[in-house]
């Protein structure tokens, strides 16, 4: 299959923020440091190019802000500069200089240049004016304050948004201390529409400060739902007084995307891919952004961005839902084993009861819940007497599984029991005439539902809940049967991907648990994933979940991308084309995604009647929460786009 990849089409836009080697008040130099940067910066394939806070003259001018020289200079060599740059009609690029207005004010700008033209002038809106800060002394504010709507004939103002031309890709810009004020301005240009904030940037070094920074454009992002490109000045600038390190940040949603080596006397040139269509989806479903009045601003157009993106910078993550950093994977899975024990924990209080009935089969999921049982009672201060844990071998179950669900049973101290069900399942084939040899759908449910039956019974007959073992993933695709594992009392898994399971099971054998436990929780690891619903071939197993419904780390990139972030199936294919290159060909990763989307839709019927269970991250499927849809909505538009990537 042969495909190429427009990345604009799939929402995404590169973008850089630039610390250029800067002279203090040598306008010359400035402006050709300005457009190399700016030209180096598209070389590497960026669309929007972010400079640092009064890069045409320096930061540090001082007094010589008031010299005309620079001020009618500045001027001059900023349409220069958009003139030279007329060759990048594709490039548009933030630039920092004093301009004087028509109401006889300097204010300190930002001018958007693109297509050789000057498209808009945006003053700042906070001046610090404390320890080495004097901006007062030079700058006028633009904060409440009646402007001018244009200087020279160029829109100009506080209300300026601009139209980078394609979709959802709208410009607002803050300069410096407007991010690190009580209420800054990008606040309102997000809401207004702004999906990138560009902020050129002065701000000097000391002790802790970069740490500060960083956390202030990272979470600002987050709080606008939006990229944040931050500019800052180099160590070209003045250091009479104080040392600027050219720190400069990329940051969408929360997340660094990249950043600058601080201290460095050359052109430094960061840059990032921007999913646009992410951030669109994120305010599509927060209600609170959507609720928001923003007030009136002024939507200037610029020259389309051209798709110059050919391969994405950043990679895409395999495993989404698995930190990749191994601390960071310890700690979330803490954190999400401590909410599940929470939540049963919670529910065993309100309903007063002392004992909980959990299936084991000797998988991983099973695993997780009785684990996650017995962290709920020692929390709680009950005996993991309580907890009746409960192995049902029928006829496909295997001697690893088997054994490894009495270790673990035995190992942690609950209450035990074995029931075979195979009898019971065939007197039943008898009773609906149903022929044990046909391994149908029948076969396989009537296994499922004759446990179910039996921990409902014994729930009754200890007073206690039926603890759930599904997953995720299972969820997702519809893998359990209706009424069977599918139904319980309690659903502590329900939050959590198949992928993640694993990781689960092998932290707490290492970080929870110890010696025999320790040892039986690392075999379960390791076991194949299978129902164990088919009889066994020459005492091996029949049946092996990934090679039925696919694997279980493809279907989990497929729910993040198209749940978390609304992604349709070209682009959810795009992504999985370059997370699992020399994994899986592009006809297999197809094949599978097609298996998600049908089944996603096809079985949304089971997730309607799905049991209480916790949301443990960013993506959930409870119908009483994250995830409400039809059961029977239709999933023709999706699978004609699936159609579509096979020509």
């Amino acid at each position: 299959m042969s495909r190429s990849t427009n990345w604009h089409d799939h929402g995404f836009v590169r973008v850089s923020a630039v610390t250029t080697a800067v002279e203090v008040a040598n306008l010359s130099a400035n402006r050709l440091s300005l457009e190399q940067s700016i030209r180096d910066a598209a070389a590497c394939g960026a669309s929007l190019v972010v400079t640092p806070e009064l890069g045409l003259t320096g930061y540090t001018a001082g007094d010589l802000f008031a010299q005309q020289v620079l001020i009618d200079g500045a001027w001059t060599h900023l349409e220069a500069l958009a003139s030279t740059l007329s060759d990048l009609p594709h490039v548009t690029s933030v630039v920092g200089l004093p301009v004087r207005a028509t109401d006889s004010r300097l204010y300190n700008c930002a001018a958007v240049i693109a297509g050789g033209a000057i498209r808009g002038l945006v003053p700042k809106q906070y001046l610090p004016n404390r320890a080495e800060f004097y901006e007062d002394r030079w700058f006028t504010r633009a904060l409440h304050r009646t402007l001018p709507a244009t200087v020279r004939g160029v829109p100009f103002g506080t209300d300026l948004l601009f139209d980078l031309g394609i979709p959802g890709a709208v410009l607002g810009i803050e300069l410096c201390e407007d991010l690190w004020s009580a209420s800054p301005p990008s606040g309102a240009l997000a809401l207004a529409g702004a999906t990138i904030i560009a902020n050129p940037s002065a701000s000097p070094e000391v002790l802790g400060k970069s740490d500060y920074r960083r956390d202030l454009v990272r979470m600002q992002s987050a709080r606008c739902l939006a990229a944040y490109l931050y500019a800052g000045s180099g160590p070209g600038e003045s250091s009479m007084d104080v040392v600027f390190g050219g720190h400069s940040l990329i940051a969408t949603n929360g997340t660094l995307l990249a950043e600058s080596e601080r201290f460095n006397f050359a052109t430094s040139v960061v840059t990032g891919d921007v999913d646009l269509q992410h951030l669109a989806h994120e305010r599509l479903t927060n209600s609170s952004f959507a609720g928001a009045d923003a007030g009136e601003y002024r939507l200037l157009p610029c020259p389309p961005l051209e798709p110059l993106i050919v391969a994405l910078l950043h990679g895409v993550d395999p495993h989404p839902f698995v930190p990749s950093d191994q601390q960071q994977r310890r700690t979330h899975c803490e954190e999400i084993f401590s909410i599940q024990a929470t939540g049963l924990a919670k529910r065993l209080r309100h309903t007063g009861s002392k004992g909980v009935v959990i299936g084991i089969s000797g998988g991983l999921d099973s695993t997780l819940a009785v684990l996650v049982a017995v962290r709920a009672f020692d929390t709680l201060g009950l005996h993991r007497d309580g907890i009746h844990a409960v192995t049902m071998p029928g006829l496909g179950t295997t001697d690893r599984t088997y054994r490894n669900a009495l270790g673990l049973m035995a190992a942690l101290g609950t209450t035990s029991r074995e029931i075979p069900i195979s009898d019971a399942v065939v007197s039943h084939f008898g009773d609906i005439g149903h022929d044990p040899e046909q391994h149908d759908v029948v076969f396989e449910n009537a296994q499922a539902r004759e446990r179910t039956q039996i921990l409902m019974d014994l729930a009754n007959e200890v007073g206690g809940l039926v603890v759930g073992t599904g997953d995720l993933s299972e969820a997702a695709l519809g893998w359990m049967t209706f009424n069977g594992d599918h139904m319980s009392m309690y659903h502590v898994n329900a939050g959590v991907p198949k992928t993640l399971v694993r990781y689960l099971v092998d932290w707490a054998a290492d970080d929870v648990f110890n010696g025999e436990v320790r040892r039986i929780l690392h075999d379960i690891a390791d076991t194949p994933i299978t129902p164990e619903l088919l009889p066994l071939k020459d005492g091996e197993l029949a049946q092996k979940t990934e090679e039925v419904v696919g694997p279980y780390e493809l279907h989990d990139f497929f729910l993040f991308h198209t749940v978390r972030y609304g992604s349709g199936p070209s682009k959810v294919f795009d992504l999985a084309r370059i997370a699992f290159v020399n994994v899986y060909d592009d006809a297999t990763i197809l094949r599978w995604l097609e298996v998600f989307v049908r089944r996603f839709f096809a079985q949304q019927f089971k997730r309607s009647s799905m049991p209480d269970g916790p949301k443990v991250g960013s993506v959930a499927l409870s119908p009483r929460g994250d995830w409400r849809m039809p059961s029977d909505a239709s999933s023709s538009a999706w699978l004609d786009e699936l159609q579509s990537l096979r020509v």
